[in-house]
């Protein structure tokens, strides 16, 4: 099976993060839907921050803390696997710097999080909405550079479905946190505070799954454990990816072809074999 590895960080991350969400959900419905004294005279749906400016703000923080530094830890086992070998290796510098520049931004949403639960909306209004855009900004711009990553490991390693996937995947949350974003800040400045806080949650929510996301990207390493990615280990992976099955064929009968072609080329004269003249 999989077996206890770096996996287990998403895991981790992800679940501490859901269960912060749903424990403050549930803490306001169960409480009532009080109508807390950060919130605006005309709104009646909570924002996280509403709820975690108050009572819950200790679990805020406990939950906020937990969850991005198990997700950096998440990104530097990502880092650390492909520099190893673990996982598949970068082709050029440049695929370590987008690398890089990914964990960078990854860090400055992790700066984000933590400082927007712990300066709340009731007390620091100001800083906490900076805070939030950090938040949303740093790791969606993490994301970007982790996606152009895959895309060009992607070209070298085509026969590799986890890259492909954990592109599309990664890609997908950035367009949805995007919208979900822009629609969330529309709404505040048009005071509409239910909705947005509506959006709030989902943006929130959505960003689990961007968490779990790394459980596929570093399950392979389960596979290399012990020994560095190696050829058995790529014909294992293409053996299980149709797509790329279907990418060697191709390019099998492409060569087969070309060698059936020169052979055509060629006659047998007076027991030597000469090219055939060609008309152009």
């Amino acid at each position: 099976m999989w077996g206890v590895s770096y996996w287990v960080f998403p895991v981790i991350s992800a679940l501490c993060w859901i269960g912060m969400l749903m424990g403050m959900l549930i803490h306001w419905c169960v409480d009532g839907k009080p109508h807390y004294s950060s919130m605006e005279p005309t709104q009646n749906i909570a924002y996280i921050s509403d709820v975690g400016a108050g009572s819950l703000k200790p679990l805020f923080i406990t939950g906020s803390c937990v969850t991005t530094v198990f997700l950096d830890l998440s990104f530097i086992s990502e880092r650390w696997l492909r520099h190893n070998g673990r996982l598949v290796a970068n082709t050029s510098v440049f695929q370590k710097v987008l690398s890089l520049v990914s964990l960078f931004f990854a860090g400055v949403g992790t700066v984000g999080l933590i400082c927007l639960s712990i300066f709340d909306t009731l007390r620091y209004p100001t800083l906490h909405d900076l805070f939030l855009l950090l938040f949303i900004v740093g790791y969606v711009i993490s994301a970007v550079f982790l996606c152009w990553e895959y895309q060009r490991l992607g070209i070298h390693f085509r026969q590799h479905a986890v890259l492909r996937n954990s592109f599309w995947i990664k890609l997908a949350f950035i367009f949805i946190e995007l919208a979900l974003a822009i629609a969330f800040a529309v709404c505040n400045f048009k005071y509409n505070y239910n909705a947005a806080a509506v959006l709030e949650w989902a943006v929130s929510f959505v960003f689990t799954f961007y968490v779990l996301s790394f459980v596929y990207d570093l399950i392979p390493a389960v596979k290399t454990k012990g020994a560095p990615f190696n050829r058995s280990t790529e014909m294992e992976q293409e053996a299980n990816d149709p797509e790329a099955r279907a990418h060697d064929r191709e390019g099998r009968f492409t060569a087969d072809s070309e060698r059936t072609l020169a052979a055509n080329d060629i006659r047998t004269t007076s027991g030597t074999k000469a090219p055939v003249g060609r008309n152009f």
